[in-house]
């Protein structure tokens, strides 16, 4: 790139310019970079616990299923389930974190009451009822991770596009700059000393000139 600029004063400061502009655009996407990594830690520790929080509303409706069918039969526990006539409802919006906009996910008519979901009290038991809790809890927490786990890999994705900006900027865009910079200011530098060369050789010159003329003078005879 350095040899591709012609070396003038114009395009030295074009140069400058663009070095100043380019390193404050450095910093702050460094700073973005940094801000959006703590703001990732943050979501994946919460990502962690929602995960695991999952993992055990999985494992305890599961275990509260199983006992209803033991219990009641796959015949009551797949009535009670057919019964259910308003089913969740999901709506999505969108937060800003440094810039990236995440989902944020929020659900309607997942807890219900008895009455609410649909089959009669009298025709089931207390083990249908914890396994409707049951899952009913597990669907928050997928919920929940849904969204927590979409905002981490947004995030993640900010934070790699960021640090190939910062990469790109600290180790081509700038280097390049600064020797292209280098390249015009050692370029003029010889043109000065060129130009004072050049200088110093005709007032040399000139001086050898009026020497000469003045010994020509000198030389010529007196008139009498």
């Amino acid at each position: 790139m350095a040899t591709d600029v012609k070396p003038t004063r114009k395009n030295l400061m074009a140069i400058e310019d663009r070095i100043d502009l380019s390193e404050r655009g450095h910093g702050t996407l460094e700073k973005k970079r940094d801000g959006l990594i703590m703001e990732f830690m943050d979501i994946l520790d919460q990502a962690r616990d929602v995960r695991a929080g999952v993992e055990d509303n999985y494992q305890h409706a599961q275990r509260t299923i199983n006992m209803a069918r033991a219990m009641e039969g796959d015949v009551a526990v797949r009535g009670a389930a057919a019964a259910l006539k308003e089913h969740p409802e999901i709506t999505t919006q969108s937060k800003n974190i440094m810039g990236v906009v995440v989902p944020q996910i929020e659900s309607s008519r997942v807890r219900k009451t008895l009455d609410q979901r649909g089959y009669g009290v009298l025709g089931t038991s207390a083990r249908i009822d914890e396994a409707a809790e049951a899952y009913e809890e597990l669907l928050e927490s997928i919920i929940l991770a849904a969204e927590v786990e979409t905002a981490m890999k947004k995030m993640l994705d900010e934070i790699e596009t960021t640090k190939r900006r910062v990469n790109a900027l600290e180790f081509k865009l700038l280097p390049e700059l600064y020797e292209a910079q280098d390249y015009i200011e050692q370029k003029l530098e010889e043109q000065e000393r060129e130009e004072i060369f050049r200088l110093k050789k005709i007032k040399a010159k000139k001086e050898e000139e009026e020497k000469a003329e003045r010994a020509e003078a000198e030389a010529l005879p007196a008139d009498d």
